[in-house]
């Protein structure tokens, strides 16, 4: 299943690829390089989606180390992920987002108040910027990987739910992505109403589940 995913990301943030965002104003503007590498890297990740399928692991992986990124192993892993999310915490310290660490994870929750208007995919502007600066840590510490998971709460249709979860979720990948990031890194998921953190019995569970999430892990190799 994410060998399939992985290939639908590869074109969809392809076709986005024009655009990238000003880290400086937020805004949308047209880029030379960015559609070229991300078609490349396309290619790359239905390459390594082989791979990893034949020996049994993440598809990424294979993709990643076969580029020549390269894994972490022992306790590298504990360093780089403590380094990871220190700077995570600094650049996002204010705006909403939280920071969990989980093991050798570390979570990203993105309450859908201060990243979608309602019933929307289209990431608010002002969250533009607090994405472009998860984009800039993502970019420097490259041996990891990015699972970004749409959520909503159990309000209205099943499957309305599910596919406006995986608008959101690829709506907040393509950003990353389009900040130079290599797409092989991304998985992406809507899980529609599926995986609550709250009681969807109250306003407040409510809002608690309309969220995305992204779980960041080490390249073990």
């Amino acid at each position: 299943m994410k060998s399939k995913v992985l290939v639908a990301l590869a074109a969809t943030l392809a076709l986005s690829a024009c655009t990238t965002i000003d880290p400086y104003t937020g805004q949308g503007k047209l880029s030379n390089t960015a559609g070229g590498t991300l078609l490349g890297a396309g290619g790359g990740a239905v390459a390594g989606a082989i791979v990893g399928a034949a020996v049994g692991g993440d598809p990424r992986v294979g993709a990643l180390i076969g580029a020549g990124v390269g894994g972490l192993s022992g306790a590298a892993i504990g360093n780089y992920m403590d380094q990871q999310e220190a700077e995570l915490r600094a650049q996002l310290q204010g705006t909403g987002v939280s920071v969990t660490r989980v093991g050798d994870q570390v979570i990203l929750n993105m309450p859908s108040s201060i990243t979608f208007a309602t019933d929307s995919s289209t990431v608010q502007p002002q969250f533009n910027q607090t994405l472009v600066s998860v984009a800039l840590v993502l970019k420097k510490f490259d041996k990891s990987i990015v699972d970004v998971y749409g959520h909503t709460d159990s309000q209205g249709d099943d499957a309305y739910n599910l596919a406006l979860s995986q608008r959101r979720a690829v709506a907040v990948a393509t950003i990353l992505a389009n900040q130079g990031i290599d797409q092989r890194r991304f998985y992406i998921e809507g899980k529609g109403e599926t995986a609550p953190i709250a009681s969807n019995a109250t306003e407040s569970g409510r809002a608690e589940n309309r969220r995305v999430e992204i779980q960041i892990s080490p390249i073990r190799g």
